[in-house]
């Protein structure tokens, strides 16, 4: 073979090496990340929250609905949060926590008739280590992202909120 055709065979072969390798990089590379369309859950009953622990200073105590937990296939675990204080009051807010990038939001308010009013703020807040009302970081750290990565099957959350959890009726 003279060196002309095997030059112009190396320059054929590299060209095919080329498009090979953007054709690979296309493929794995990373898209930006979609946060799925929400829907609303129904409103949550008494007898599907169940407690988790939050910390020995915490002011208020806090509670899962079991029948609105979700995992999203955009990596965003969804949940019915309840907190109570000692006091009585009741705060209900439908959230996410997304645990590739330790972040949360809420996506709507309950409202004491039952229904449900959209968040005033659809930012994603870190999840942050606090002394008192450590909420997130212990869904986070607990249940929700063990290790730091999403718990993929909701019946995982459940069993782990199972094991110490309390019934909201039969919470201290």
């Amino acid at each position: 073979m003279n060196s002309f055709v095997r030059t112009l065979c190396a320059l054929f072969l590299a060209g095919l090496a080329v498009q090979a390798q953007a054709a690979f990089d296309e493929e794995f590379e990373e898209k930006p990340w979609e946060e799925i369309a929400v829907q609303l859950p129904p409103f949550p009953k008494d007898e599907n929250f169940l407690s988790f622990y939050v910390s020995p200073t915490a002011t208020n105590r806090f509670f899962l609905d079991t029948e609105s937990l979700s995992v999203g296939s955009d990596g965003v675990v969804r949940y019915v949060l309840l907190a109570l204080s000692d006091s009585g009051v009741r705060n209900i807010t439908f959230e996410g926590m997304r645990c590739q990038t330790r972040e949360w939001r809420i996506y709507a308010v309950g409202r004491p008739d039952g229904g449900w009013s959209k968040a005033r703020s659809n930012q994603w807040k870190p999840v942050r280590e606090q002394v008192t009302n450590r909420q997130h970081a212990a869904l986070f750290t607990d249940l929700l992202c063990p290790d730091g990565v999403i718990a993929f099957r909701v019946s995982d959350i459940l069993r782990a909120l199972k094991k110490e959890g309390r019934p909201l009726s039969k919470a201290p």
